[in-house]
């Protein structure tokens, strides 16, 4: 990668890693759906007039057909799913299960014909995530205090995201990723509103540091965290681009253990590492001669 991707690779791993911090705070005084539209308005209107400004948003409208369902399996779904799930979950077991990213992505990238997936170190890498991941969700199930409906939740937003960048990255692949992401968020917070108006709390309810946790989420997590991502991913793949949840899921951990005072349970230190290595090797490009 370039100095410039490394850099934009460190900050969209930051960025992504202080959203499960954050979206715990909020949660606690913000219904999961205004969570929602709150931070795809905040985004929208920051990415939005940059798109107009480079003359590219035309561009995302006219392939509507493939941004529509992006923002479906990068956004509603996902985003619902996190919200929901972090009432019952530790903000660092769900950065942990979404560090299953570039696994799904591997897996995702072999079924459109990225053939490098067999490779038998990627082969390993899957194995040894599968088996980390396996062993974490069965610890947390049975000896945690995880709900195991939550856990599934951040599983299938793991397999959600995969999907909707390697589907993205190959119908629109010279779209700008802020005019993808901007439309995307439009999308999102036309399905939201309804019932972001109808679940608005009261202003007497929500504390200071939910409403800034949900400004910091639309700015940072949302907007300049998807810029970041789409530089680095032009550059060197979806697949590959997705290990920056190593970054994401070391954030998420430490700052719900030393912020939250979350737990660090057994099956997070058993777990984590497994998945960190399994996901590093099955987003690995081999090299010609291996």
């Amino acid at each position: 990668m370039s100095r410039r991707a490394y850099f934009h690779f460190a900050v969209s791993g930051l960025f992504w890693g202080i959203p499960y911090l954050l979206m715990k705070v909020a949660v606690a005084d913000i219904p999961p759906v205004v969570i929602v539209c709150g931070r795809v308005l905040i985004g929208a209107a920051i990415l939005i007039p940059l798109a107009i400004h480079q003359k590219v948003l035309m561009d995302a409208i006219r392939g509507w057909r493939y941004v529509l369902p992006y923002a479906i399996f990068e956004m509603m779904i996902p985003w619902i799913l996190i919200t929901n799930a972090e009432k019952k979950i530790s903000s660092g077991l769900a950065g942990l299960l979404i560090a299953t990213v570039p696994i799904w992505s591997t897996i995702f990238a072999s079924m459109n014909g990225d053939k490098t997936v067999w490779h038998s170190k990627r082969l390993v890498g899957i194995a040894v995530g599968f088996v980390g991941l396996v062993g974490l969700v069965g610890y947390e199930s049975i000896f945690g205090n995880s709900d195991p409906l939550s856990i599934a939740m951040m599983l299938v937003t793991a397999m959600s995201y995969s999907f909707a960048v390697n589907m993205i990255s190959i119908k629109l692949p010279d779209v700008s990723g802020i005019a993808i992401n901007g439309l995307a968020m439009v999308f999102t917070a036309i399905v939201y509103l309804p019932f972001m108006i109808d679940q608005w709390p009261a202003a007497n309810t929500v504390s200071t540091k939910a409403a800034l946790s949900l400004v910091t989420l639309g700015i940072f997590c949302t907007a300049l965290a998807f810029i970041s991502f789409f530089i680095v991913m032009k550059e060197i793949g979806p697949a590959r681009a997705s290990i920056g949840t190593y970054v994401n899921t070391a954030v998420a951990v430490v700052l719900g253990v030393l912020i939250l005072s979350e737990p660090l349970t057994l099956g997070i230190i058993i777990g984590l590492p497994l998945v960190m290595i399994g996901s590093f090797l099955a987003s690995r490009k081999p090299t010609v001669n291996s």
